[in-house]
């Protein structure tokens, strides 16, 4: 499944944009799927929950691809 996420400032933390795009039910959850390596950032897993996420990026959690786009 594949999702676009607009975002209205110039980053997001990885783990609130799982949590905002409703992937994780929680922040902790989120932080526990980041530091299991079970997210890919650009198509390579990421570990770091407090990366910045910019618009054009691509994020993969669970079969779901998440497109990040600029809402400006």
């Amino acid at each position: 499944m594949e999702q676009k996420i607009e975002i209205k400032t110039e980053f997001i933390k990885l783990d609130a944009l799982l949590k905002f795009a409703g992937i994780c039910e929680t922040g902790g959850i989120a932080k526990e799927a980041v530091q299991a390596g079970d997210v890919s950032v650009n198509g390579e897993v990421c570990t770091m929950r407090g990366k910045k996420i910019r618009a054009g990026d691509t994020v993969e959690l669970d079969g779901v691809t998440l497109h990040i786009v600029s809402a400006e």
